[in-house]
């Protein structure tokens, strides 16, 4: 059976810095990889001062796409850091439209899952929540007419990894629970092939490096949130 994952973010740079490792490994598995990013960055950091930075970040994302082995790339032409309610409405019927074409393109028995970002934004970034809760409006309306869509899985921080709210920059949720991860992926022994997506954002390379160190040798771990 053919497996279709959508991936729905809101910057380049959300499918590297999150669930690189197991997007890896589902396109190593066979699976079509569809990404889409809802803006193209122009808000992060630009130590170089391009005077393009979204159309740089872009291309930076088409970069990690290939290296993940993305069957498709899609930008939907938001400006990062501007999202609210009436976005996060219009792009889940341009969401729509994007999965409608995917799902008729798929084989009559395929699994097409989603994966986006918690729903608390990981970070507390209002850009992250409105993509995911968009993504999670669209799979639930797709669930309900066609039964390839099988589950989500939202990609989260473990309370190991963050057992306290933080406060740093905007406010951070503490990790989740045990019981509320409903899966955990190990692909650590793609941590060459993971460090080359993350460093793909070359523009975001203080993000970047700083992450991976954070990670250290649980570069690799990725955990969900599923719904069915």
């Amino acid at each position: 059976m053919k497996k279709i994952i959508i991936g729905i973010f809101a910057h380049p740079d959300d499918e590297a810095f999150g669930p690189s490792g197991t997007l890896l490994l589902e396109v190593k598995a066979g699976s079509d990889v569809h990404l889409i990013t809802l803006t193209n960055g122009d808000a992060g950091t630009n130590p170089n001062n391009h005077t393009s930075l979204g159309e740089l970040r872009l291309s930076e994302w088409r970069a990690a796409g290939a290296l993940i082995g993305a069957t498709s790339m899609y930008f939907l032409g938001y400006q990062d850091g501007e999202l609210h309610n009436k976005h996060m409405i219009e792009a889940s019927q341009r969401l729509s439209d994007i999965v409608q074409t995917i799902a008729e393109q798929a084989p009559a028995d395929s699994s097409i899952e989603f994966i986006t970002n918690d729903l608390n934004g990981i970070t507390g970034h209002i850009d992250h929540i409105v993509a995911a809760r968009a993504a999670c409006f669209v799979f639930d309306t797709f669930k309900q007419r066609d039964a390839r869509f099988s589950r989500m899985r939202l990609a989260c921080i473990p309370q190991t990894n963050l057992p306290t709210s933080n406060t740093d920059w905007l406010f951070m949720e503490a990790g989740r629970t045990d019981q509320e991860i409903g899966e955990t992926v190990d692909a650590r022994h793609l941590q060459p092939e993971i460090m080359a997506i993350i460093r793909a954002h070359h523009s975001q390379r203080g993000d970047g490096e700083g992450h991976i160190a954070r990670h250290g040798d649980q570069l690799g771990m990725n955990y969900f949130i599923v719904r069915q």
